[in-house]
């Protein structure tokens, strides 16, 4: 019966063909903008690390001054100071735990006659491999006693150790990183998280990975340049290893709620401790924030492509009413067949499943034209250079959806039309025949 009723619907089409396409063109062009920002949204509001996640946490503590400039945030950044991150270091008291910090190097191939270019990497502790899972093609990562020791050693990221090696083996090779040599310990598989979570979450979260890892201690030890935020409330010593300077990312893993809430004692108890010597002076409150609740308190989507996902999916709102009209029009139209119909001895139902087929076949066509300008849509983003620009692209889901939200809202903007069709009065019709 279904197949006769969309026989029927495609030959009623045929007869008016302009409507037709019309209604398609509505609907395709509502569907290609509105899966546009859908798809766009999904990628970036993604787990970037599946099966992970739940286990991360960010602590957050407060050093910050009572005092504060009117300009300066409420709430905390998160990034801590370099005996803060130390202290939680050293107390050992989550399963696993890194303190981090992003920097830009000058590498030196070793090849005569090649150019220092610049990369972009990661000052980590020990514990930042195993506990992000981090995958590795060759090598493995350093042990803490690397860390104490200011080891000289790197962890590579395939395209950097491709980049210097070509396919040769990179274990055991000598890089020199701005004046110093290490020696490459790993080198990392496929791994490119995004959004970076672990890093200071700002407009460079998407796009290109790390490409290399040392150990935080040497870098610090060597004065190696950092990338992000550094604020202080307070002048005198080193700012990179005084008690008045966040800069530093950390992190802990917690395997069951039971050590997130012995975590998160542990958090108040040093901060209590603190004030005993005269700082963080401020209330205690010690947070922990999950991985995604993370992202969600760092405004990790960018607020504009929030506007532009209402925006599309308002233009698909207006779409789908100016299909309703047109619905309504087309049925309407139809009232001597509907009402010869019915006369013959068909049901309601039978006139409403016809009439809603129809508009099944209407939004099924306008989801192959919206699949077409959400792809043309995606490649536009793909030319932009924001970062997240070449996470872009529609899975196997987002396919499936789009024609999920074409044939549920072209359904749903039948539904007042073929009522209506239906609800009409044979004898009236007949009469006027």
């Amino acid at each position: 019966m279904i197949g006769y009723y969309a026989t029927t619907a495609i030959s009623s089409l045929r007869r008016s063909k302009a409507l037709a396409a019309l209604m398609v063109l509505v609907i395709g062009l509502g569907i290609g903008a509105s899966m546009t920002m859908i798809t766009i949204f999904h990628v970036l509001s993604g787990d970037p690390l599946p099966g992970r996640s739940g286990q991360l946490y960010a602590p957050v503590i407060d050093i910050r001054p009572l005092a504060r400039d009117h300009s300066e945030p409420a709430e905390p950044d998160g990034n801590f100071s370099w005996p803060d991150a130390m202290n939680l270091l050293h107390a050992r008291r989550a399963d696993r735990q890194a303190a981090m910090a992003g920097g830009a190097v000058p590498v030196r191939p070793a090849q005569s006659g090649e150019l220092p270019f610049y990369e972009t990497g990661r000052y980590v502790t020990a514990d930042f491999f195993s506990m992000f899972n981090v995958p590795f093609a060759a090598g493995s990562a350093w042990r803490s006693d690397d860390d104490e020791n200011h080891a000289r050693i790197v962890v590579l990221n395939r395209e950097l150790a491709r980049k210097l090696f070509g396919n040769a083996p990179a274990i055991g090779h000598s890089v020199r990183l701005k004046n110093t040599d290490f020696r490459v310990v790993g080198v990392l598989d496929d791994w490119h998280p995004q959004p970076q979570f672990y890093a200071q979450v700002d407009g460079r979260s998407f796009g290109k990975t790390d490409q290399f890892f040392l150990p935080l201690q040497t870098a610090q030890d060597l004065g190696l340049d950092f990338n992000g935020r550094l604020s202080c409330w307070d002048s005198g010593g080193e700012a990179r290893t005084s008690n008045h300077c966040v800069w530093l990312q950390f992190w802990v893993q917690l395997d069951s709620m039971a050590k997130v809430q012995a975590y998160r004692q542990f958090m108040a108890s040093y901060w209590r401790d603190q004030q005993s010597h005269g700082r963080m002076p401020r209330p205690v409150d010690a947070q922990l924030y999950g991985l995604m609740d993370w992202l969600t308190r760092q405004h990790t989507i960018p607020d504009d492509l929030r506007l532009q996902l209402s925006l599309s999916l308002g233009f698909l709102a207006v779409c789908m009413l100016n299909v309703v009209g047109l619905l309504l029009a087309t049925f309407l139209r139809r009232g001597g067949e509907i009402s010869v119909r019915r006369a013959l001895g068909a049901r309601r139902w039978d006139i409403f499943l016809q009439l809603g087929v129809e508009s099944c076949v209407i939004g099924l066509a306008g989801g192959l034209l919206g699949l077409g300008i959400a792809c043309l849509g995606l490649w536009s983003v793909r030319q932009r250079p924001d970062g997240y620009a070449q996470l872009a692209q529609m899975d196997a889901g987002m396919l499936l959806g789009t024609f999920v939200l074409a044939l549920a809202a072209s359904v749903i903007a039948g539904l007042l039309p073929a009522w209506r069709a239906c609800r009409i009065p044979p004898a009236l019709q007949l009469k006027t025949q």
